[in-house]
């Protein structure tokens, strides 16, 4: 019988690439999926009312598609001009987000490379360390003697 060592096939992998989450055309046919149906809503209920009270079936139909056409031709542009521009500050919190990571990764791959290193002092190691992890959760103050 053999016994061999158990190898993890989850490595963290500090060096990720942060791909930005935004699509700009998925937002943009979410957009219009919501504005065409808001106008049908609107529509039928334009249609709804306009049957209760006229008879017959051609008159409602056409103020109902009426309104609808209306509703979407003066909705439609406001709400694709808002999404343009919330997918674009979306698109610059994620490159913030993403270059933060990046900026901690290489800042934990150095301290880590320094605690390998046997001529840096043990206090000068705790104390990047320290910084580090400060830094990190943003809590605490660090007092530097010159």
């Amino acid at each position: 019988m053999r016994i061999s060592s158990v190898k993890s096939n989850y490595q963290t992998n500090f060096k990720q690439n942060y791909e930005n989450p935004v699509n700009r055309k998925t937002e943009k046919g979410l957009t219009v999926l919501s504005s065409v149906g808001t106008s049908a809503v609107v529509g039928s209920v334009a249609a709804g009312l306009t049957t209760c009270m006229t008879k017959g079936w051609k008159l409602p139909a056409g103020i109902g598609a009426g309104a609808a056409i209306l509703t979407l031709l003066l909705t439609l542009p406001a709400r694709l001009y808002n999404t343009k521009l919330n997918a674009f500050a979306k698109e610059k919190e994620m490159d913030v987000f993403s270059r933060d990571r990046d900026a901690k990764s290489n800042m934990l791959e150095q301290i880590n490379e320094q605690i390998k290193d046997e001529d840096v002092p043990l206090s000068e190691k705790v104390d990047n360390y320290t910084k580090v992890q400060m830094a990190n959760k943003g809590k605490g103050v660090l007092l530097q003697g010159a």
